[in-house]
């Protein structure tokens, strides 16, 4: 139980810019670390559901509430996942071979091709937000969101096989992680379905686009690491949140 501990408030520290109670690391909760990702998604996912709630209540222009909604899921996370996101579309962009593609996704220098795909990742997620138009339903289909987005990324770390380089490379996980996960991933997509019906399918196409991009990654790059994790999540958020906006 303490090892869990850890774990939830590692993941906090790591994947929030909300400060952290507690600061103390254990290596031996990586795994649970991933494992308890989702919970971080469900702090963001409410969160951005009821900012989403709150802006028309407070009679927010419409332009400066889509700026606020579409950053806000980059704002939360200290632009962790879209770093990860400019450094993948960097390297595989460049379409050289394995080993160049490699140095480029750690150059920490952001190139032509990552600036113009976060350019445009930017712009698509601010427009979502401006044509998009809320009920209830789909609040808590946002909220779901980035639950499902969390999930797919914490098994498909656990599950992918790593790059060497990566900080994930020797995290060994049980069994039992990666069925947790699956199931959270399933659940989050089935449910709103279930309950709202055509309205609940964005947590569907959030973790369908989160898989094809983990698997373009990893082809393009020869394995799994937290970039390619934070590429495919990304992805999958600005997909999500446009089945939003073309549902309402």
């Amino acid at each position: 139980m303490k090892l869990w501990f850890y774990a939830i408030f590692m993941a906090w520290g790591m994947f929030l810019a909300i400060p952290c109670p507690f600061t103390k690391w254990n290596e031996n909760a990586g795994a649970r670390m991933l494992a308890v990702f989702p919970f971080i998604g469900l702090i963001i996912g409410v969160l951005w559901a009821l900012i989403a709630y709150l802006m028309p209540l407070i009679s927010c222009p419409k332009p400066l509430a889509a700026l606020v909604l579409a950053a806000f899921p980059w704002l939360i996370t200290g632009f962790i996942h879209l770093d990860g996101f400019s450094d993948v579309a960097d390297a595989l962009l460049s379409r050289r071979d394995l080993e160049t593609k490699r140095r480029i996704l750690k150059d920490p220098h952001i190139g032509a091709f990552g600036v113009i795909a976060l350019i445009l990742v930017i712009l698509a997620q601010f427009c979502v937000f401006l044509t998009a138009e809320f009920d209830r339903a789909l609040h808590i289909v946002l909220a779901v969101i980035p639950i499902t987005t969390r999930a797919c990324a914490g098994l498909a770390v656990l599950s992918v096989r790593a790059m060497d380089s990566s900080q994930y490379s020797k995290t060994e996980a049980k069994p039992a992680y990666r069925v947790f996960l699956a199931l959270v991933m399933t659940a989050c997509f089935v449910l709103p379905i279930v309950l709202f019906g055509v309205k609940g399918i964005a947590p569907l196409a959030a973790a369908a686009v989160f898989w094809l991009c983990t698997l373009r990654g990893v082809k393009g790059l020869g394995g799994m690491n937290g970039d390619i994790s934070g590429f495919a999540l990304t992805a999958a958020e600005l997909a999500g949140t446009l089945i939003l906006a073309i549902i309402g």
